[in-house]
């Protein structure tokens, strides 16, 4: 009888479709998680994300999957099922990249609000994709908070140089505010990763 060891570590590999985001790929799976951090009655500025996430080569990845978690306009993080429900504010999105035509993620929520006196509104991001053996942390902040970012105390701990990789950028305001938000895995542009 074969002695069992350790299961290796595993890369996110081709299986999140599968198990993370199925009705996005069409599998015949309820998804937990959706691209949508906030239904369309939840109090606060609708806002949409969108972006890639580029390899080292400058290449968007088509398999990578993107969660993010935000407070909701007053700033509060969701909790109870009930609390969801009657708001619309989910708070968690998930999405990958593989089924859009530019592989890229595109998120609809609110505009998130102050979470404390050190902290600027913000999203937290999380990537996984082939080949990287654990998550990459990072954070979305928005342009016009400008003011704000100079009181965030995370923001406040990147090198002033490496701060606008984490800047959203508006690039649209056409009934919806529609953001930029890439994320570069290497390079001269390489978004700021956070160690948690």
């Amino acid at each position: 009888m074969p002695t069992l060891t350790q299961t290796p570590s595993q890369t996110i590999g081709p299986f999140f479709a599968y198990g993370l985001c199925p009705e996005q790929y069409r599998f015949d799976m309820a998804s937990l998680f959706t691209p949508v951090l906030a239904e369309r009655h939840a109090e606060g500025t609708p806002v949409t994300i969108e972006g890639c996430v580029y390899d080292g080569s400058g290449k968007a990845v088509d398999d990578a999957l993107i969660e993010m978690l935000q407070a909701d306009a007053q700033g509060r993080y969701a909790q109870p099922h009930d609390d969801i429900a009657a708001t619309g504010f989910k708070g968690f999105a998930r999405v990958g990249t593989g089924t859009d035509p530019q592989a890229r993620f595109v998120v609809d929520t609110i505009k998130p609000g102050v979470t404390g006196p050190a902290s600027a509104p913000h999203i937290d991001v999380i990537v996984m994709m082939r080949g990287m053996l654990l998550h990459a942390y990072t954070r979305i902040y928005f342009e016009e908070d400008a003011q704000a970012h100079a009181n965030d105390a995370v923001l406040a701990a990147v090198p002033p140089e490496r701060r606008s990789t984490l800047i959203a950028r508006r690039i649209s305001n056409a009934g919806r505010a529609i953001y930029r938000f890439d994320v570069h895995l290497q390079g001269a542009q390489e978004t700021v990763f956070f160690d948690v």
